[in-house]
């Protein structure tokens, strides 16, 4: 059984940084995408990153693209997204999710979901 475990959310003041970290057990790593969505208070869930099975391709959204780096490590099963520069739009509610498609993972089309974990943005 596949399991994503999300930990590193927290309280950040504007302008600061956190590092999300995403461990995958339960299946082959390398096999998969993966991606990190977000979901804030009263909105709908939306797709943050990607990456390719390898590293080798990165993919963002238009609101967090200078500021959040979406990386992997193959031999820890563990996907990163490291946030700077927050902002107070950035407040929600991080999901880690993987497919076989990255392509896939932009469209919204999530294989595995982690638990979530809560990032909130203060002034």
């Amino acid at each position: 059984q596949v399991q994503l475990v999300e930990s590193g959310g927290g309280l950040a003041q504007a302008g600061g940084s956190l590092r999300l970290s995403c461990a995958v057990s339960g299946r082959t790593f390398v096999n998969y995408a993966m991606g990190w969505f977000r979901q804030a208070p009263g909105k709908e869930r939306e797709f943050v990153a990607a990456i390719n099975w390898s590293g080798s391709s990165t993919y963002y959204t238009d609101s967090v693209k200078g500021r959040f780096t979406i990386s992997r490590g193959n031999a820890k099963n563990t996907v990163y997204l490291q946030m700077n520069s927050l902002n107070l739009e950035d407040t929600a509610v991080y999901y880690c999710a993987s497919n076989t498609r990255s392509d896939s993972l932009q469209n919204g089309v999530v294989g595995s979901w982690g638990q979530g974990t809560q990032v909130t943005v203060s002034s």
